[in-house]
C-alpha cells in the first residue's frame, strides 16, 4: 500500500510517498480503505516540525473511508461501513482531560496519509450517507472544532451574533452550523471574493479587515453598540486585541487557532471589564462527534470544499495552505 511518510527530517520537502505491507487487524482492531484525507493548518506546522510529534511520521488526522476487515470481538462497525477515524483516539465522550489528549492521529499516533489504516474499531464513527468521501474527509478535525465550540463550549442560540473570523474550515464550518441555528453571522476576510462566497453561505454581515483594521469597532456598530456574543478565534497575537473590543459584556472567544502568531499579552483590563470567557478549543470527543454527524444529516449540511488534489500531490495541496488561497477545506482523494 502507499503510505506518505517523513522518516528522518521534518518539512515538507521531506516527505516521501513510500510502499508499505498491508495491515491485519487484531483483536478490537479494524482496518480502513481510506478514500480521502483533507488538509488542516495543524498538518502544516506539524510536518514542518513545530507540531511536537516525532520521527518517522505518517501525517495527517482527517480522512474518511471503507471498513475493510475487522478483528476478533469487534461489533460496533462491519465490512462495509462508511466512517472517518477519530481525531483523539483516546476522548469516547465526558469533559477533555490529559488522558483524553493523549493519541492524537497524526502525532503521537500514525495518520491517515496511507491507502490501509490499522485502527482501533472504538477510534471511528460512520458519518451521514448524503456526503461524499472528500466532504466525509472534512469532519474529524475542522468541523468538531467549530462544533464544539458554538454548541457546548460557548453555546449559542437562534437570535444569538458570531464573529468569525477569515474563510478556512473551522470558520466556515462554524458559519454553517450558525446560520442553521438561527444565529446571526459576521464574517470577515480581507478578500472581497471571499467575503462574498461567506455571504452566500448565510453570513448576514461582511468585513474586510484590510479596509477596515478597526474591525472590532465596525461588529460594535454591527450589533448597536452591544457586541458580539461569541467571537471564533483564529489568529491569535494579531486579531485577539480586536475581538475582546468585538465581544459583548459577558460573552465568549473560543480561540481555536493562531494563525497570526503566538502571544503571551493579553488585555486583561478588558477581560475584567467585560467579564468575558477565554476559551482554548481543541477539537472534540467521539460523543461530541457523534452529535454533529446528526446535526449534519438533519440539516443536510454540505462541507465546503475549495480544490481536491490527488493522494501523490500532496505538496502541491500543502503549498496551496501554505499560501492561505483557499476558500474552505482542501482535500486529497485516494
Amino acid at each position: 500500500m502507499r503510505v506518505w511518510e517523513l522518516e528522518n527530517s521534518f518539512g515538507i520537502e521531506n516527505l516521501r510517498l513510500v510502499e508499505k505491507p498491508s495491515p491485519t487487524p487484531g483483536k478490537g482492531q479494524i482496518v480502513v480503505g481510506m478514500k480521502a484525507a483533507s488538509l488542516n493548518y495543524r498538518d502544516l506546522i506539524t510536518i514542518k516540525g513545530m507540531g511536537g510529534a516525532s520521527l518517522p511520521l505518517i501525517p495527517f488526522s482527517d480522512g474518511a473511508g471503507i471498513v475493510e476487515a475487522v478483528g476478533e470481538g469487534v461489533a460496533r462497525v462491519k465490512v462495509g461501513d462508511r466512517v472517518c477515524p477519530l481525531f483523539f483516539q483516546s476522548w469516547m465522550g465526558g469533559p477533555v482531560t490529559a488522558e483524553s489528549r493523549n493519541r492524537a492521529l497524526g502525532g503521537s499516533v500514525p495518520g491517515v496519509l496511507q491507502e490501509h489504516m490499522l485502527i482501533d474499531a472504538e477510534g471511528v464513527y460512520p458519518f451521514p450517507a448524503h456526503l461524499s468521501f472528500e466532504e466525509a474527509a472534512t469532519l474529524p478535525c475542522a468541523a468538531l472544532t467549530a462544533w464544539r465550540a458554538i454548541v457546548d463550549e460557548a453555546p449559542i442560540k437562534a437570535g444569538d451574533t458570531i464573529l468569525v473570523q477569515g474563510t478556512g474550515g473551522v470558520s466556515i464550518f462554524a458559519l454553517q452550523f450558525a446560520h442553521a441555528m438561527g444565529a446571526k453571522v459576521i464574517a470577515t476576510s480581507s478578500s472581497d471574493e471571499k467575503l462574498a462566497h461567506a455571504k452566500a453561505l448565510g453570513a448576514d454581515h461582511l468585513i474586510n479587515y484590510r479596509t477596515t483594521p478597526e474591525w472590532g469597532k465596525k461588529a460594535l456598530e454591527l450589533t448597536g453598540g452591544r457586541g458580539v456574543d461569541v467571537v471564533v478565534e483564529v489568529g491569535g497575537e494579531k486579531t485577539l486585541p480586536q475581538s475582546l473590543t468585538a465581544a459583548r459584556v459577558g460573552g465568549a472567544i473560543v480561540i481555536i487557532g493562531v494563525l497570526g502568531g503566538f502571544s503571551e499579552n493579553i488585555m486583561i483590563p478588558v477581560l475584567f471589564s467585560k467579564n468575558l470567557r477565554l476559551i482554548g478549543i481543541s477539537v472534540g470527543s467521539r460523543a461530541q462527534f457523534a452529535a454533529m454527524a446528526a446535526a449534519i444529516d438533519k440539516w443536510k449540511l454540505k462541507p465546503v470544499i475549495d480544490k481536491t488534489y490527488k493522494l501523490e500531490e500532496l505538496p502541491a495541496a500543502l503549498e496551496r495552505m501554505q499560501a492561505g488561497a483557499h476558500f474552505g477545506k482542501i482535500c486529497l482523494s485516494f
